[in-house]
């Protein structure tokens, strides 16, 4: 238990250790900013107070746009790590198309899939889903593929068929691997609709909100915004985690 609570109690100080250097403005004499620059914390937290309502709600319209490529792009991912294994003279092909989607910027990414929907919404949720693909067609495919020793030749000798080898060996043994691309595909996500909404014509939505008060020099609502942005990655992350502890208590990472 004393280890856990210094795994927590480290970070944790170090975290505070960097906002107090950040609020008496060390950060700005060492790197030469001016207060307009890098609005301090208590600045940005009475920025993000006041504001709360509006900043809450183009965070509610990011996380909606991110989960449901996220889903998508999980779920594609899978599909196609899946007949990757059962199909794998053709279905490796696809997995290698996949991922070369990886290699696509994003900057690029997001201009055309603005030409190909109408709202900003199904731009978001198009870009998210490409990025998301890779990691969990990946992860997945390793995650079914990789098994113990010797335990296909096990199945084999009890004649299992292709239904069970898939259901009780290659499944079970793939969960660990599509949590760790859940895990890379939150944060991946978030960034990715954020980053699209730079390109949409709408105007709501965190990346829109840090656009759009950046330009207009008003810092501190910006880095609201990115606080936000911060606190949702964290959430999505810690509840992944605890899904991860409940799922595969029986893994190695969790003993």
């Amino acid at each position: 238990m004393s280890e856990k609570i210094k795994s927590v109690l480290w970070p944790l100080g170090f975290g505070i250790l960097i906002i107090a250097i950040w609020q008496i403005g060390i950060i700005h004499d060492l790197l030469g900013f001016k207060p307009f620059q890098l609005p301090v914390p208590s600045m940005i937290i009475k920025t993000l107070h006041t504001n709360f309502a509006k900043a809450l709600s183009d965070t509610m319209i990011t996380v909606s746009g991110a989960l449901t490529g996220l889903a998508l792009g999980c779920f594609i991912g899978f599909i196609v790590a899946v007949i990757a294994t059962l199909f794998p003279k053709w279905g490796y092909t696809g997995l290698t198309v996949i991922s070369a989607f990886n290699a696509i910027p994003i900057v690029a990414l997001s201009p055309i899939m603005n030409r190909w929907f109408e709202n900003g919404f199904g731009q978001k949720v198009g870009v998210v889903t490409v990025l998301c693909m890779a990691a969990m067609a990946i992860n997945a495919y390793d995650g079914l593929n990789n098994l113990r020793p010797f335990a296909m030749d096990l199945l084999d000798s009890y004649a299992a068929d292709t239904k069970t080898k898939f259901f009780k060996l290659r499944l079970p043994n793939c969960i660990p691997s599509i949590l760790t691309a859940l895990k890379i595909n939150a944060a991946s996500a978030l960034m990715a609709a954020m980053i699209s909404e730079y390109f949409a014509a709408s105007t709501s939505g965190i990346g829109f909100g840090i656009k759009d008060n950046l330009r207009k020099g008003m810092m501190a609502m910006g880095w609201s915004y990115i606080i936000m942005a911060a606190i949702v990655g964290i959430i999505l992350y810690l509840i992944i985690t605890l899904v991860e502890r409940k799922a595969i208590k029986w893994h190695a990472s969790q003993r």
